[in-house]
């Protein structure tokens, strides 16, 4: 083959591929637009809710006692329990997730805004936890907590900590698993973070494991009445 025809086979090649790409484009971005529009909103997440101002007419605010082994999203691919097998709402998020293993107090709502105060570090919103803990802590232990441990992510802000009678909740299902002779304590901690499973870090720390966490309120907001799997709408 001669130069000029190998440098036309090149260019006529190169010029198809460039077509058969862009026709791959446009064929991905139809599909993923027009039938599917629901798994587009299965991945959303709250990070993407617009950080613009709600009108309070469009604002939506719910707040949901979530039970314990559920998911704090929508969707999942592995038949898990979520959030959409008890709220019909759509285009809601949470602010601030729950562990799986966590009970409680979870706000989800359009307002970005909103989200971005309830979760962000900097604007110092408070969460307090109904705690579990195996064990008898001291309130040396405790004044730990209060002044802020190091875990392997940094140092801890300082938390409130204080000890609490048992509450009067329901019981959790499946039951929390006991160690014979060893007592348990209740505590209520107030931490203005969120890192990953922060708290249960936190009292594993200082020695004393989590068995059992709830969440009962970020902000001025609280779980109230809520039974496991039940949520109502507010206004904020």
């Amino acid at each position: 083959m001669s130069s000029r025809s190998r440098s036309a086979f090149r260019s006529a090649s190169s010029s198809k591929s460039h077509s058969h790409l862009k026709q791959q484009k446009h064929s991905c971005s139809v599909r993923s637009d027009a039938p599917h529009r629901s798994k587009s909103h299965q991945k959303k997440n709250a990070s993407e809710i617009k950080k613009t101002p709600i009108s309070p007419e469009l604002r939506k605010v719910i707040i949901f006692n979530k039970p314990y082994d559920t998911l704090s999203q929508f969707t999942d691919g592995q038949g898990r329990q979520t959030l959409a097998d008890f709220i019909p709402i759509k285009e809601i998020y949470a602010a601030g997730r729950l562990d799986r293993d966590s009970e409680g107090l979870m706000i989800l709502t359009n307002d970005g805004i909103l989200q971005a105060r309830l979760t962000q570090p900097t604007s110092k919103s408070p969460k307090t936890y109904w705690v579990q803990v195996e064990g008898n802590p001291t309130e040396d232990d405790l004044d730990k907590l209060r002044k802020g441990v190091t875990l392997k992510d940094g140092p801890t802000l300082p938390a409130q900590v204080e000890r609490m009678d048992e509450p009067n909740v329901w019981q959790r299902t499946p039951p929390v698993r006991f160690r014979a002779n060893i007592p348990t304590t209740w505590l209520a901690i107030t931490i203005i973070e969120g890192r990953n499973r922060q708290v249960r870090r936190m009292t594993a720390h200082i020695g004393y494991p989590t068995l059992r966490l709830i969440r009962y309120s970020m902000g001025n907001t609280t779980l109230g009445e809520l039974q496991p799997g039940q949520w109502k709408e507010i206004t904020m």
